[in-house]
């Protein structure tokens, strides 16, 4: 028999808490709450899984790791039985304490995180873990289904004629020819799985590659459109339900977003709309086994980077250069971690259906990889887990140019390692 639980636990920072790794203005108002939301299966005679969505920018490095084991000890289980992902909304906490120490310790306090509030709300997550394993219920088959969303994404690299990136489309795009042009590699599909006991739907998760941000740089602090659009749908429909962000690292709503305020509800009831279509098409499938898979990966860092040069960085910076500061010591962190492995993990459901769990601000074509390494099946994909490997782009990514070979912090070698990965945990 397979049972499941959900937990849900308040990770909204207090005023002034760094945003983003300090990489926007700290937090001065809050417009909607932020949570981490956590789905635990238990199948007799194994250990638990655990999926965890938080709505954070990113969660990296040592960080990422402790998330994963407080919540295992929380529930018995394994760290690597357990999938923790950010939700990549921008004006949201980043945490980093590795990366935070460095800089501590070169008098910059208070850049990347303040204070204890970030391991208080990882116990507290932890301890709603516990609390959820009282209301475990028989859970006998699931409903998956998938929509089309209307008008979000777009490939953020509009390239050129000579294969180069001749444009950026960011998170809002005020140039009416750069939002003219084609939409580029995305992948259109929100995947909806909801977990069931006979009919009744318990819990419902939710797949979707975008940077969920109609406007950032803020300090106002909210889940954005997709966690906005969730929200609706669990008040709507009395039941849990979890958004998790795909392989979004070069697909943004640019295209579309001219900057206007009221965008962020525009696309609100876009995914809203594409969510209640993909629950409303889903079929039943039984839900006769578990199995999880795991494949541990080590990815290289990029070769231009060097401990010596990063540390110059974060000492001759002037003090108001946050996001200098930031990225030196997250860039020097993964460097410092770069022979930890990663777990790349994968969740059968059934022979039929599967959801991948990825680190990283992995490129689309990594979600269409994964779909494609297994034709015959449902393949749902999670990106933004271990975020210390930054963008994870494509090995020709670097020749094209534009932004993300810049701040991504693992080198070009990176993608047949990832993409083996997948294929190894789909088979």
């Amino acid at each position: 028999m397979i049972r499941l639980s959900t937990f849900q636990s308040d990770v909204t920072p207090p005023m002034g808490h760094p945003l983003c790794a300090g990489w926007y203005p700290p937090a001065h108002a809050v417009e909607d709450p932020l949570f981490a939301s956590g789905l635990i299966l238990e199948a007799e005679g194994e250990a638990p899984i655990v999926l965890c969505a938080l709505d954070w920018a990113e969660l990296s490095n040592g960080d990422y790791d402790r998330w994963r084991e407080e919540l295992a000890a929380a529930v018995g289980t394994d760290a690597d039985r357990v999938a923790v992902h950010c939700i990549h909304a921008h004006d949201t906490p980043w945490p980093d304490r590795d990366a935070q120490d460095i800089l501590d310790a070169h008098g910059c306090p208070d850049v990347i995180m303040a204070g204890d509030w970030a391991e208080r709300v990882r116990a507290e997550a932890a301890q709603a873990a516990v609390a959820a394993l009282d209301r475990l219920v028989p859970c006998t088959q699931i409903a998956i289904g998938e929509a089309r969303v209307d008008r979000i994404a777009s490939n953020r690299r509009v390239m050129g004629p000579d294969g180069k990136v001749a444009a950026v489309r960011w998170t809002k795009c005020p140039d009416a020819d750069v939002r003219a042009a084609p939409e580029g590699v995305i992948d259109p599909l929100l995947k909806t799985i909801s977990f069931c006991d006979g009919e009744t739907a318990l819990v419902t998760l939710h797949y979707y590659a975008v940077h969920p941000t109609s406007m950032d740089g803020t300090g106002i602090v909210t889940p954005e459109f997709v966690g906005l659009a969730r929200n609706r749908r669990a008040a709507e429909t009395g039941i849990p339900h979890i958004y998790f962000t795909g392989c979004g690292g070069n697909i943004t709503a640019g295209k579309y977003n001219d900057g206007v305020d009221d965008n962020r509800e525009l696309f609100t009831a876009r995914i809203h709309e594409a969510m209640v279509a993909a629950e409303d098409s889903a079929h039943y499938q039984p839900l006769d086994h578990l199995r999880w898979t795991v494949e541990p990966i080590c990815l290289p860092p990029r070769e231009d980077l060097s401990e010596e040069s990063l540390l110059a960085e974060i000492r001759e910076g002037a003090v108001d250069r946050a996001k200098v500061h930031s990225k030196a010591a997250l860039m020097l962190t993964y460097l410092r971690r770069k022979d930890r492995p990663i777990p790349v993990t994968c969740l059968h459901l059934n022979q039929n259906t599967a959801i991948v769990n990825l680190p990283g601000e992995t490129f689309i074509e990594y979600q269409l990889h994964a779909q494609a390494a297994r034709p015959d099946a449902f393949v749902a994909v999670a990106g933004y887990g271990d975020l210390g490997t930054g963008y994870i782009t494509l090995a020709s990514s670097f020749e094209e140019g534009g932004y993300e070979p810049k701040d991504a912090f693992v080198s070009r070698a990176s993608e047949p390692i990832l993409r083996e990965a997948i294929s190894r945990v789909l088979q």
